[in-house]
């Protein structure tokens, strides 16, 4: 049975995109949600993201949805600053090292969506508005259309309220001057906007001489 009472996350969540075409099959979509979960405990470990600290991942077949307790030892810039630029790094890597003949069925795009509020959790996972403001963000049309334009293998939407307490304030770094307010989404009879991000391409690595 649920608790009564919510609880206060972090509501982190990726989404491969074209998840579905003819071409990936079974095995190979298999293949690519093993390579999520690599990307994205390596991007959680190198943000000091403790696993001790989150919530079971609950899977969502072509995506991931992560649920992380407050805690003063993970501020929440350093997911924007660290986790999700580690991130786009490793989708680059893996889809620079694929054959051209494969690009079609194995090359990896991600949508991802940070938020935070309140949740109820049970045994059956994680429910509550805020959970369905972070899941309308991740599917809005317009996150889709950014990301099938973006040069980049990664693009993030921000909910407004860590938009306006985080992002805003320019912590670790973070630019706000880079992420748009072009998503509104419709839930409990309010409309909530989002602010979308496109990490800048990692550089190459020098090459020693």
């Amino acid at each position: 049975m649920g608790s009564i009472d919510p609880v206060h996350r972090s509501i982190l969540a990726v989404d491969i995109e074209r998840s579905t075409v003819d071409v990936r099959t079974n095995p190979i979509k298999l293949e690519l949600r093993a390579q999520v979960y690599r990307m994205l405990l390596g991007a959680m470990a190198h943000a000091g993201v403790d696993a001790c600290w989150c919530e079971p991942f609950e899977d969502r077949g072509d995506g991931v949805l992560v649920l992380i307790r407050p805690v003063d030892e993970l501020p929440k810039p350093r997911l924007l600053s660290q986790l999700i630029p580690e991130l786009a790094r490793a989708l680059t890597d893996y889809n620079r090292a694929l054959p051209p003949s494969e690009l079609a069925r194995r090359e990896l795009r991600l949508r991802a969506v940070l938020h935070a509020g309140e949740v109820h959790l049970d045994e059956n996972g994680y429910c509550g508005e805020e959970v369905d403001v972070a899941c309308r963000l991740l599917d809005a049309p317009s996150v889709k259309r950014c990301l099938r334009a973006a040069p980049g293998p990664l693009v993030l939407v921000v909910s407004q309220e860590i938009y306006w307490g985080i992002v805003r304030h320019e912590y670790d770094g973070i630019g706000p001057d880079t992420y748009r307010p072009h998503v509104w989404v419709n839930v409990g009879g309010r409309r909530r906007r989002g602010f979308v991000h496109v990490p800048p391409a990692p550089r190459d690595e020098a090459v020693p001489a």
